[in-house]
């Protein structure tokens, strides 16, 4: 049985080697598509069992660097396209304005993406069929996802490691080497059958079991860290507020009065069902005052007067302005306040990683259209700080994509958890805030912190330490969750070393990918 579904698969894969031109082309960018299915919400991993292997077929019987390049941009064009489609919903909140923008929106932001997919190409039609070109390939294309994570402000989006994300038993090897450790892991066992033989494919499924007895492993411990404070209830408040309405002047008010009501509600149940002296945490999503809440003392007042009936600390998402000397407006930041009980102003923080052409335009003044909204861009913060509020554990603070950058969300000193406020309305009911969700409960691996996350539409939960769910928020759903903050665990191997260790690893796979493919030794080894 084995060897006949070994010589099917060989088959197929030399049917997809004997493709030329635009059928080789277009295969390639179906291939690539078909290894978006794997990503999060779909978490089809099987099909790049196909996808890795069919690329590599393509890229052994390319004739010459051109062909091979072409046919690498081809499959990361059709990997990404399907990948961040969700992006065209940002476009329609507004299709009056940006109708036009319909069709090139997601192959637009696709074709730089793709690009990172040429390097990883070359480099494995350079080297010979087998394993020369399987390691080439794989560590070529982790080194590109670290590439694609700084430059150009760096969109770390649906790299190759969150296809594992569907739950926290299969990520628990990110603590060791981080999500690009699991990239590197999943494109070597991916493209296995590349190899032609049965023994790899039976030592990848001995690597698939090892990893899970890693992960039951690790959730079977307990060595969580608590943080030698009282217990802290944390309260997300998700007012599904549509992007449409968002915005509207007319809205303001009753949006706000939503979030009160909301949270009103909740604390009165919470104190209720609490012990007193219980302390409770509420967590608004970003931008979810749509007044200046750190500058509004009217605002504030009536944030107390909900918060001190308890009492309880709010953490909220809103902008935030400076003025120079003559009143003017200087600047407006994407903020994240803290108000205690009273309404007073105990910790604030920035986002200092802000969105291209959604919080600021690149090129400012050389572009034909502006496609940020309001009429300044958004100033930048100095970067991530551990905050402290009374009665809270000190947290870091992550708006919106700060958290998909992994090694830079846990800031100095090492906080106790971390808080993610997101508005992912934008992207209506789409792949894009599942994608999103699966890039936090990664970085709550990574860094061995609790993870709570608060998000405008939806999905709103908390991850421990290990990446396990606490309850759930779904999309398009007005409501509150209420879970105790678990403990912080030590810092894992990856919070320790960063993104040192997957570079590293990915820089000898690809040596060792050349030592293999070139000279005796290689010879020697593959004899």
């Amino acid at each position: 049985m084995a060897c006949c579904s070994r010589l099917v698969f060989t088959r197929i894969l030399d049917r997809i080697a004997g493709l030329a031109g635009w059928r080789a082309l277009l295969a390639a960018f179906a291939l690539g598509a078909l290894a978006a299915l794997a990503l999060p919400p779909v978490h089809a991993v099987p099909v790049l069992l196909l996808s890795i292997p069919g690329l590599l077929a393509l890229l052994g019987a390319a004739r010459g660097w051109r062909r091979a390049a072409a046919l690498g941009f081809a499959w990361g064009w059709g990997h990404h396209l399907a990948g961040v489609y969700w992006v065209t919903h940002a476009i329609l909140v507004d299709a009056a304005t940006w109708w036009w923008l319909v069709p090139l929106a997601a192959p637009g932001l696709a074709l730089p993406l793709a690009a990172f997919c040429v390097p990883p190409a070359l480099l494995a039609r350079a080297l010979p069929a087998g394993w020369p070109r399987l390691l080439g390939f794989a560590g070529a294309f982790v080194l590109a996802e670290l590439a694609r994570g700084v430059l150009f402000t760096g969109f770390p989006w649906n790299l190759m490691g969150t296809v594992w994300a569907f739950g926290a038993l299969p990520v628990q090897a990110a603590s060791v080497a981080g999500v690009h450790g699991l990239s590197l892991l999943t494109l070597l066992l991916a493209g296995l059958p590349s190899l032609g033989r049965v023994r790899p494919m039976l030592a990848g499924a001995a690597v698939l079991a090892l990893l899970a007895g890693f992960g039951a492993w690790r959730l079977a411990d307990g060595s969580a860290v608590a943080s030698g404070q009282p217990p802290v209830e944390v309260l997300l408040v998700q007012g599904n507020v549509q992007q449409s309405m968002k915005w509207a002047p007319e809205e303001r008010e009753a949006i706000f009065n939503r979030y009160l009501r909301l949270t009103h509600d909740a604390l009165t149940h919470a104190k209720r069902v609490l012990k007193p002296g219980s302390e409770i945490l509420v967590i608004w999503p970003e931008t979810a005052s749509p007044f200046l809440l750190a500058q509004d003392p009217e605002a504030r007042r009536m944030v107390a007067a909900v918060l001190s009936a308890v009492p309880a600390t709010l953490l909220a998402g809103t902008v935030r302005a400076d003025w120079d000397a003559a009143g003017r407006l200087e600047r407006v930041f994407n903020s994240l306040v803290a108000l205690d009980a009273a309404g007073e102003v105990v910790a604030l923080y920035d986002k200092a990683h802000l969105v291209p052409f959604g919080e600021y335009m690149p090129l400012s003044g050389l572009l034909p259209v502006r496609l940020a909204a309001g009429g300044m861009d958004f100033s930048a913060g100095p970067g991530p700080v551990t905050l402290r509020a009374p009665g809270v554990p000190p947290f870091g603070a992550l708006i919106c994509y700060e958290v998909i950058f992994p090694g830079a969300v846990a800031p100095a000193p090492r906080p106790h958890w971390l808080v993610n406020i997101t508005n992912d309305a934008w992207f209506g009911h789409s792949a894009g805030p599942w994608q999103h969700l699966a890039a936090a409960r990664l970085r709550a691996v990574e860094e061995g912190l609790p993870l709570a996350r608060a998000a405008q539409t939806g999905i709103s939960t908390l991850f421990d330490a290990y990446g396990r769910r606490a309850g759930l928020l779904p999309l398009g759903v007005e409501g509150t969750l209420r879970v105790p903050l678990p403990a912080a665990l030590p810092p894992p191997i990856f919070a320790r070393t960063g993104l040192v260790l997957p570079f590293g690893l990915s820089i000898l796979i690809v040596l060792l990918g050349f030592v293999l493919g070139r000279g005796p030794v290689g010879d020697a080894l593959l004899a």
